[in-house]
């Protein structure tokens, strides 16, 4: 018996490793009176002001894409949008020891009315110790196109170890833009835990 357990381990430790971690963390902010224009009509996708808008934001922008797309927005161009997603993303690593260094991301600064800021990253021990962690904080604020005032603001982060799953960065992208649009617009104010899917 003892010798079928000892077999056992590794299975049962591969599968850890090879669950992606979690939860995710969501915050949203509705804007008085948006609730009856969110979900609808047509979006364009940009980086926020200030953020450098190059291949390592693509991932993010093409995931938030299609979640606006899945809601019901139909995806434009600038000048034919009714509404302008701005993406922010800031990606960190964060020391057992609870210290934090920036990632070589582009970091867009908060433009929502309703406030944004950086949440905790979580360090999740699967054995030998803690290890440093990832974490990438993905936010959008969705603005009306015409006067620019905003509409929507969310905001989620996860902590991953560089052998989850979700630490590469197209399922990265996918995993929080799809827990930052779930169950949207979500309630004001609200910060909810979420299981990648």
């Amino acid at each position: 018996m003892r010798h079928a357990l000892l077999a056992f381990a590794p299975l049962v430790l591969l599968t850890a490793c090879a669950t992606p971690q979690g939860p995710i963390e969501v915050t949203r902010f509705v804007g008085p009176d948006a609730s009856a224009r969110l979900g609808q009509g047509t979006a364009f996708v940009e980086a926020a002001p200030g953020a450098p808008d190059g291949l390592e934001a693509a991932p993010y922008k093409a995931a938030v894409a299609a979640e606006l797309v899945r809601l019901g927005y139909r995806e434009t161009t600038r000048a034919d949008a009714s509404q302008i997603a701005q993406l922010r993303i800031e990606r960190f690593t964060e020391t057992p020891e609870g210290r934090r260094s920036p990632v070589n991301v582009g970091v867009g600064g908060s433009t929502g009315s309703y406030g944004s800021g950086v949440g905790v990253g979580i360090g999740i021990d699967l054995g030998g110790g803690p290890k440093p962690t990832t974490g990438t904080q993905l936010g959008v604020t969705l603005r009306d196109a015409g006067d620019g005032h905003a509409l929507w603001e969310g905001r989620a982060e996860i902590a991953t170890t560089d052998k989850s799953p979700l630490a590469e960065r197209t399922r990265n992208a996918q995993a929080l833009a799809a827990a930052l649009f779930r169950d949207f617009p979500g309630r004001n104010g609200e910060t909810v835990q979420v299981k990648p899917e």
